[in-house]
């Protein structure tokens, strides 16, 4: 159907169909800006995001005193062989947090109903995508996006403030990091590579005639419907360049099945501990193979989920968190996180394991995990560590007193700049990067 064939056209109505035609892979695929480490033959550095949503137990997270020596708390003991891979920071606030809309603000600082704008995940790969068959992987425990809920299943979004859509499947994602190809699937892929160019082709050929028909307020919003087709043009010339490249055949021994994956929503017996190992295990061979050097991962959503049968508490996570001072609720509570950070072990001992000449993956990857609140829907009592980076220039000491009310930003932006990205405006409500933290 021709835009054209209409005598008037609501602006929204096209921006909803348009939205319909860009559900494409990989929407934040942009063409880089600046020098990668491929390019300087350098290890590449790598950054991961995390969301626990719902918060914690905080009255068991912070360990006891500061610095290197520093007596971990019931929730962190997992962790007391790697303390000198972590840092957990003392207080970070979150502006628009302190509730279930936390995960909106999470990663932007823009609270839920606002203009959302690029996450720093993004921001990165736009970078350092380049080189990777996938600029960033977007995980989570609930597929897709989950906009307009409070229990968003994604903390990436593009330029245009558009959330970026999770994936939860372990199996699928394997499939689309590691399983070649066969002729068929090349041949349909083709197809459909002709199809969606066709597609885009009418799309903008559309649209450029519409614009003259528009004022200037209206314009300015097609503005920014052509910077939508123009990632994904980069997108499809993207898929188009891979195509033809074979994926990587990682060594898979001591790694979980990813044929017999089930997903939290699928058919068959989910246990979350085999599922947890197999999405960090996933994360640990996408950065191992250079598939991708960024990700972000929503471990647990707001409200719903976050126990598990075999956890062996009595409530779910969000009815633990309304405890009401009960010793037996704090006690549940405390037991769920600690089974979280025995998977966050778990995660730091892969990638540590990962040699990458005379430093470990883990070394050179730079992670970062908090939540949208603390214990008490609190926004500036937050649950908040950065793991790995050493070989980035992280200097752990286990645990660090912020000053407070140091914006959660900040701690994006300190791992922005240790991936080698050179913040040139004020990044968020950042007060700068945590100069504590760098060696």
């Amino acid at each position: 159907m021709n835009f054209l064939s209409f005598r008037t056209l609501d602006r929204r109505t096209l921006l909803r169909g348009a939205s319909t035609c860009l559900a494409l892979p990989w929407l934040e695929a942009m063409m880089p800006r600046s020098v990668s480490a491929a390019e300087t033959n350098a290890v590449p550095p790598r950054m991961g995001m995390f969301y626990f949503g719902t918060g914690m137990n905080m009255r068991q997270f912070y360990p006891d005193g500061f610095g290197p020596d520093a007596k971990l708390s019931r929730i962190l003991k997992p962790l007391e062989k790697q303390r000198d891979q972590f840092t957990v920071l003392s207080g970070t606030t979150l502006q628009h947090g302190g509730g279930h809309d936390g995960a909106y603000p999470f990663s932007t600082s823009i609270a839920r109903g606002e203009k959302q704008t690029i996450s720093p995940d993004q921001l990165v790969a736009e970078h350092h995508g380049k080189h990777t068959r996938f600029p960033s992987l977007q995980l989570s425990v609930k597929r897709g996006t989950g906009f307009g809920s409070q229990a968003l299943a994604t903390i990436s979004w593009n330029r245009q403030g558009i959330p970026l859509a999770a994936e939860n499947d372990p199996q699928t994602i394997f499939q689309n990091l590691f399983r070649p190809t066969n002729e068929k699937q090349r041949s349909e892929q083709s197809n459909e590579f002709r199809q969606r160019g066709s597609v885009l082709d009418a799309i903008l050929s559309n649209a450029k005639h519409l614009q003259q028909r528009l004022g200037h307020t209206d314009r300015r919003q097609l503005d920014q419907y052509f910077q939508s087709i123009r990632e994904v043009e980069t997108t499809l010339r993207r898929e188009i360049d891979w195509a033809d490249r074979p994926k990587p055949q990682p060594e898979l021994n001591g790694f979980g099945d990813y044929e017999k994956a089930v997903t939290p929503e699928g058919n068959g017996k989910f246990v979350y501990d085999t599922y947890a190992k197999l999405m960090y295990d996933l994360i640990a061979l996408a950065f191992q193979t250079d598939s991708t050097r960024v990700v972000s991962y929503v471990v647990r959503t707001e409200l719903a989920g976050g126990v598990y049968p075999e956890f062996g508490v009595s409530k779910g996570y969000h009815e633990l968190t309304h405890h009401g001072n009960d010793p037996k609720n704090l006690d549940e509570l405390a037991k769920v996180d600690t089974i979280y950070m025995n998977h966050w072990s778990y995660f730091l001992n892969r990638l540590a394991s990962i040699r990458e000449g005379d430093k470990s993956l883990l070394d050179n990857t730079i992670l970062g995990f908090s939540s949208g609140m603390g214990i008490g829907h609190s926004k500036d009592t937050l649950p908040t560590m950065i793991s790995g980076g050493r070989g980035l220039g992280v200097r752990h000491q286990t645990h660090l007193q912020l000053a407070d009310h140091t914006p959660l930003s900040s701690v994006w932006h300190t791992m922005v700049e240790r991936m080698g990205i050179e913040i040139e405006n004020d990044f968020q409500d950042s007060t700068g990067p945590i100069g504590e933290l760098l060696a």
